[in-house]
């Protein structure tokens, strides 16, 4: 296990992030990691507590000469996005991230860094162990469940926290504040099929689709990446058509938040078919990649030979399936007039599985326009109510509106420039950060979001710069330093 990173600065905040590393914390399995943030405020002799959905707070008091400053809450999230490489053994529920340091760059080998949020948490660690910085009233939020229901953020009771200012330390790009993230909603869709026997002169196959880049359905989804379920469904529907081809089994990605990278099909073909159809299905990989050639470059679809299954979908439900699949809306649906390259509105297709003669899908729909988000469940429902299937909506969050007349965003657009040279860019990210949740429970309190440069997140390649970790970590020193009066 290499301890490379302890030897990186900030020293307190590399720590921070080793341990993290070390403690296994995928979303809804967050007991460890949970119990170590209590220890930690706990043996700093700080308040600390854990509420009734299961977040973090922990309060220092303010340096001698501070106490007069505003209340600042440093806000993170403990869990993080398991997602590894198909030749990688890793269990995310006992194994630590293995990382490793690569020209500049810390990465972890075949799994997702942690580095969302993993950064930020360790800064706000560093904040309440060091005992030279200055500083007013902190209270360090570290929510649960970000990732894959923001449950910690929507069950924070109002009145817990204390602070006037929250600075979210989840954005992924140094040298941009983020003042403004994009809602979204979870759209579930389930068909129910029945069994049809496996035909006699048939051979089966399994239709692989792997080789993809994947990433955050929010930060990436502007790339225009390809999602595996998508190419799956494009090459299962040419098969269905022309060449009689019956499905099995099929599944796809892990996450709803995650562009998946990988999606497989069991299928079987009519033995005089089974030449011609391979030769379309390599045809298809050309072309596709072709298409995606900037941004999917080691795209591969593989059929291999497979054993025959018990049983296949029926064909009436096979057919439904694949339709709506190939209707379903993905990836950037409307980018914004208001502010040049952020996307608006998207939908990221994210999970696909099959069990128990059900087939289930996940998707993440975000808008910054909540009617524009209203249209596209609008949209998703029909396709799929079309189809036969169940559909349904849940886990809606707010958007966060931006505030250009923030204190907080004053101050710290003055500091960039003193301390680096340049200005800040002002941005709103697409990603569902807390911040329009939390906006809700606590409407006083001045908003803005920092962090390091993250490359990748919800993906194997997640990696974070060593320099711009340095940056924001001086940055965020500065700014509690300099927190207004009450």
């Amino acid at each position: 296990m290499s301890k490379d990173i302890l030897n990186l600065e900030p020293a307190l905040l590399w720590k921070n992030f080793y341990s993290l590393t070390q403690i296994p914390r995928p979303s809804k399995h967050e007991d460890k990691v949970r119990d170590f943030l209590y220890q930690f405020g706990k043996n700093l002799g700080l308040e600390t507590i854990i509420d009734e959905v299961g977040n973090v707070i922990i309060r220092k008091p303010a340096t001698p000469g501070m106490e007069n400053r505003k209340g600042v809450v440093l806000q993170g999230h403990m869990d993080m996005v398991p997602q590894k490489n198909n030749d990688t053994n890793h269990d995310f529920e006992k194994d630590p991230i293995e990382t490793y340091i690569d020209n500049g760059w810390v990465k972890a080998k075949g799994t997702t860094l942690g580095a969302d949020n993993g950064m930020g948490v360790a800064a706000t660690l560093a904040v309440l162990e060091s005992k030279d910085l200055k500083h007013g009233p902190i209270e360090a939020f570290i929510t649960t469940d970000e990732e894959t229901g923001m449950t910690g953020a929507m069950g924070v009771k109002a009145g817990t926290l204390k602070g006037d200012i929250l600075l979210n330390l989840d954005t992924e790009e140094e040298g941009e504040l983020y003042i403004g993230c994009a809602g979204g909603t979870n759209g579930n869709f389930t068909f129910r099929f029945k069994t049809a026997n496996v035909p006699l002169a048939v051979e089966a196959f399994k239709l692989n689709v792997t080789g993809m880049k994947g990433g955050h359905s929010g930060v990436d989804i502007r790339l225009e990446r390809g999602n595996s379920i998508k190419v799956l469904t494009r090459v299962l529907w040419e098969g269905i058509k022309n060449f009689g081809l019956r499905l099995a089994t099929i599944e796809g990605g892990s996450l709803r938040n995650a562009i998946p990278r990988e999606a497989a099909a069991w299928i079987v073909i009519p033995v005089e078919h089974k030449a011609a159809f391979a030769a379309v299905v390599a045809d298809l990989e050309k072309i596709i990649r072709k298409e995606l050639s900037a941004v999917e470059p080691t795209m591969k679809i593989i059929l291999t030979p497979a054993e025959k299954p018990v049983s296949l979908i029926d064909e009436v439900s096979q057919g439904n399936i694949i339709s709506a699949l190939y209707a379903c809306p993905n990836g950037v649906i409307r980018m914004s007039n208001e502010m040049p390259g952020l996307v608006e509105t998207s939908i990221n297709i994210g999970v696909l599985k099959t069990e128990n003669n059900v087939i289930l899908g996940q998707t993440l729909l975000r808008s910054s326009v909540d009617t524009a988000k209203n249209d596209l469940e609008n949209m998703v429902d029909a396709v799929f109510t079309m189809a036969g299937a169940e559909i349904t909506f849940d886990g809606q969050y707010p958007g966060w509106k931006p505030n250009p007349d923030s204190e907080i965003l004053r101050l710290m657009l003055e500091l960039y420039k003193k301390m680096f040279g340049k200005e800040p860019l002002i941005k709103a990210i697409h990603a569902g950060l807390e911040c329009g949740i939390l906006g809700g429970t606590y409407p006083n309190w001045d908003m803005i979001s920092v962090g390091p440069t993250i490359v990748s997140p919800h993906s194997p390649d997640e990696k974070t710069e060593i320099a711009s970790v340095k940056k924001f970590w001086d940055y965020l020193v500065e700014t509690l330093k300099n927190i207004p009066l009450k």
